[in-house]
């Protein structure tokens, strides 16, 4: 799961920097800058929550052993 996890993080990580690439910064409210700005937006969503789980995994696991 752990591998997996890390897996979708730099699926998002690529898909992050590569609709950066697509911005215009002279007309960034173009049509085509919305698409581009949803993937960053979406792919950053999705980093922010994987690593929120890996983090939520670590601390349930490390609960389990007190116990």
């Amino acid at each position: 799961m752990k591998y997996f996890i890390y897996t979708l993080i730099a699926i998002a990580m690529g898909l992050l920097i590569y609709n950066s690439t697509h911005l215009d910064f002279d007309n960034l409210w173009s049509d085509d800058n919305k698409t581009a700005l949803i993937g960053i937006f979406s792919s950053a969503c999705a980093v922010l929550l994987m690593s929120i789980l890996l983090v939520s995994k670590s601390i349930q696991k490390k609960s389990k052993r007190r116990k």
